[in-house]
């Protein structure tokens, strides 16, 4: 009497859909010491996943760098901006307040 296993093949097409479905996080840290005196970590966190599954979970960091999307906002660029014409208008008032002569009680 012969045993029959399922033969059940996956091709790497086959695996890395399934790990880009679901997602597989790496996660690991490098420690450097010498007598027991901690000189270096280094924490490594990786996270592989399809755009799709990155974004239902919530991570979508890409879309809001602006050296990776022009659609992204530049939150320092704009706060930049809006701190020079701030300063910009008080100057101008300094100086209009300079200009005018004050009248002394």
């Amino acid at each position: 009497m012969a045993v029959e296993h399922p033969m059940q093949s996956s091709t790497i097409v086959d695996v890395l859909e399934k790990i880009l479905d679901k997602g597989v996080v790496i996660a690991g840290d490098i420690t450097v010491g010498i007598a027991d005196v901690e000189l270096l970590t280094i924490k490594i966190r990786l996270i592989v996943a399809s755009v799709d599954k990155a974004k239902e979970i919530g991570m979508d960091w890409w879309e809001n760098d602006p050296y990776l999307s022009s659609k992204a906002e530049d939150s320092k660029t704009k706060a930049l901006e809006e701190e020079n014409k701030m300063l910009h208008e008080r100057l101008e008032k300094l100086e209009q307040n300079m200009a005018v002569p004050r009248l002394e009680k």
